[in-house]
């Protein structure tokens, strides 16, 4: 929600808001990288405000950006002891993963308490990009990704279309997917069902987030522009927190 630039600044530890408000006339606050001016409102949830370029957030809903390693659970606690994606994620607030990646896969998760959020990201209707980096087993043919590409028959139904890239073919094959919909496993089981086994698989796009800049097993916080254009992705014009309501 939007309040005064000044009461959250004091609200975020900064001193009184009449010291806070010294702070916005030094030019020591910037909004989106923009110098604020005193009296302007802010969301702390969709704008990055900064305090002599260190960055401010908003108390309560957290927006986490993790690019799983290998062998980490996509769960909030695991009842083996394996650890979790929220082990990989330095804060004390209740978060949870947004979707799931298996075990062996790497790649970009959210994680977040934004629970309206989660549910339209996850909603096949809204048609969240997922893109994955595919190394299979054995040469895949062109033939072999227009199947893919047109969808193929699983246990739970036909998949949807999908962009299919066949990026390099040798003794193993490297394919670029863009997927819409998010199955269980779905990649691995498109693989299988066109007869090549999956060698590794990375996610490196969710929607309009990418893992540019992030090493696997890196994580951070989600900046305000990035939040922004991800609820810009299902929600539009309808944004509830650019209405000033609860999302």
């Amino acid at each position: 929600m939007s309040e005064r630039l000044q009461r959250a600044l004091a609200s975020a530890g900064f001193g009184s808001r009449r010291s806070c408000e010294e702070l916005i006339r030094a030019g020591r606050v910037a909004v989106d990288g923009v110098p604020a001016t005193l009296g302007m409102s802010v969301d702390l949830i969709t704008q990055t405000v900064t305090v002599d370029e260190r960055e401010i957030v908003s108390e309560g809903i957290e927006y986490w950006l993790l690019n799983k390693p290998a062998g980490v659970v996509s769960t909030a606690d695991d009842p083996q002891g394996r650890r979790t994606v929220v082990d990989c994620v330095p804060t004390e607030t209740r978060v949870f993963p947004v979707g799931r990646l298996d075990a062996a896969t790497t790649g970009l998760l959210l994680i977040t308490n934004d629970g309206a959020l989660a549910h339209r990201l996850l909603h096949p209707s809204y048609g969240v990009e997922k893109e994955y980096e595919v190394i299979a087993r054995g040469r895949v043919t062109e033939a072999t990704a227009r199947r893919l590409s047109e969808g193929v028959e699983l246990e739970d139904g036909v998949t949807a279309p999908a962009d299919v890239h066949l990026v390099s073919v040798g003794r193993n094959s490297v394919l670029r997917l863009t997927l819409h919909e998010g199955r269980n496993r779905q990649v691995r089981r498109m693989l299988e069902a066109v007869g090549h086994s999956v060698v590794s698989l990375h996610r490196g796009r969710f929607g309009p987030l990418t893992d540019d800049g992030m090493f696997v097993g890196a994580v951070r916080r989600l900046r305000g522009p990035e939040i922004e254009n991800l609820k810009r992705a299902v929600y539009g014009d309808d944004d509830p927190h650019a209405k000033g309501n609860e999302a």
